[in-house]
Order: structure tokens, then sequence, then C-alpha cells
């Protein structure tokens, strides 16, 4: 129920940038049927229902999730960071990965802040077709400035907020991931804060997406990440049971 977003625009974007997805899994449960009606033994026929079943309820069960996390949570709403307590901010940063529903809300909420936009989406490392169909689908907030997740263009200690929504785990090289933390931590004033969401790689997941959540990192590797870029969690916190927000403090230098 975000603001400025429309009713089910969540889900529907899922839908209609993972289609790919939908219409194999629609064969797959088609050919689960035909198989049943025609050529299984009356022996196998419990074992195939109960397959079809676990098939249709793995779609519903994660669009219905889907739905509620990113249409009806206040996830775009932002009042989960109210329970943060951040400082006045004269500069803040967004990062996105190619995707950015999320650069007009935080403007709304810091309204006398300068907000800078950076993607870093790179279609030869970050190869997720969903990516490139939200890209044709959305234009890219005004002044969105493209970079390399290495090399962010503002000079050492200058952002006050950084923001990472459900982006940084499109950074599936490890080393580079751990390097763009780093990065951000650079631009960070030295009582800079980094706000991060992600789906992780946990039960709730698991059970709602199931291979699906493998694409997510587990709180361990999360952890190992923020530590090795010199950046301390002062406070955690589930916006929904699916969704961690990770309240991140700079740390001293980056090594």
């Amino acid at each position: 129920m975000g603001q400025l977003r429309k009713p089910f625009q969540g889900v529907v974007n899922i839908i209609r940038f993972n289609w790919h997805f939908y219409v194999l899994a629609g064969v797959f449960i088609i050919t689960l049927v035909l198989a049943a009606l025609f050529l299984v033994p009356a022996s196998l026929q419990t074992w195939f229902n109960v397959a079809i079943l676990l098939a249709v309820l793995n779609i519903l069960v994660s669009l219905l999730v889907s739905w509620y996390v990113y249409d009806y949570s206040d996830l775009y709403e932002f009042t989960w960071l109210d329970k943060v307590k951040l400082p006045k901010a004269d500069n803040i940063a967004n990062i996105n990965a190619g995707f950015d529903e999320t650069s007009i809300l935080i403007k709304n909420k810091f309204m006398e802040a300068k907000l800078n936009v950076f993607d870093f989406y790179d279609p030869l490392k970050h190869t997720e077709v969903s990516i490139k169909r939200a890209r044709k689908a959305y234009p890219s907030y005004p002044n969105t400035i493209k970079i390399q997740t290495t090399n962010i263009p503002m000079q050492n200690g200058t952002i006050d907020i950084a923001f990472g929504l459900l982006s940084a785990h499109e950074i599936r090289n490890a080393k580079e991931r751990t390097d763009f933390f780093k990065e951000v931590n650079r631009i960070l004033m030295a009582e800079g804060w980094f706000i991060v969401v992600e789906h992780q790689r946990d039960l709730a997941n698991i059970m709602a997406f199931s291979l699906g959540a493998f694409h997510f990192y587990s709180k361990k590797e999360w952890s190992k990440t923020f530590r090795e870029a010199s950046f301390e969690i002062t406070d955690s916190f589930k916006i929904t049971p699916f969704l961690t927000a990770y309240i991140l403090k700079k740390n001293g230098n980056t090594p």
C-alpha cells in the first residue's frame, strides 16, 4: 500500500518481469495433468496428484506472499524506518540495481535532503532477465548516475545516509559485493548510516518461494559481508516475516 503506488503493483510486476517462470511452471503442471490422465498407472495416480497440488500451491503461495510484501505491507510507506533514530541528513544516497521504485518515496520522506541516486546495473555482470524487463518498463529516477559497484563518484565522507533496498543481492560475486559495501563505507560520513533491506535465505522465504529463495543470501553471509566492509550492525529487524532491515553504522576506515 505504498505511497504513489498502484494497487497490486508489486505482484503484477513480479508476474510481468518473470513471466517465463510462470510459463514454464504452467507447462510443467499441464504435463503432469496429461500424464496423470493418460499415461500414469493407477498405482502412481496418488503421487502425481500430490505433485500437481504441490506445484500449484507453490505458485499460489509465492504470489500471495509477494502481494503481502510488496503491496500490503508498509515496506514502501517507510513507517518501519521510524523506529530507527536517524540523524538529520543533508545528503542521502539511494543505490539500486537497475530497477528503482524507491527514490521518489525516499525523497518524499526526506524532503530537505539532497538525494543522490546511483544505478550499478551492469548487463555483463547482473544477468537477471527480470531486471532487463523492468528497466524497459520503468524509467530511471531523474538525474540517476550510472556507476560501477566498486566506484561511486562521490568524495570520501560526503553522505549522511545511504539506502540499498532489495538491490545488493543482485551482486552475485562475493568479492564484488564486499567491495561494493566498502565503497559505500568510503562515501559515508564518520557517523554515516547504511540502511539495507533484503530477503534472506531462511525458513520463511524457502517456504514462500521454494527454490527461488536460494537467490537470496543467508544472515551469516550478509554478516560476513558487512564485517569485511567495516560496518557494524547497530540493529536488525523484520519489516515482514520475509524481509529483514539491517541498520549499519560506519565502523572506522575500510581496510
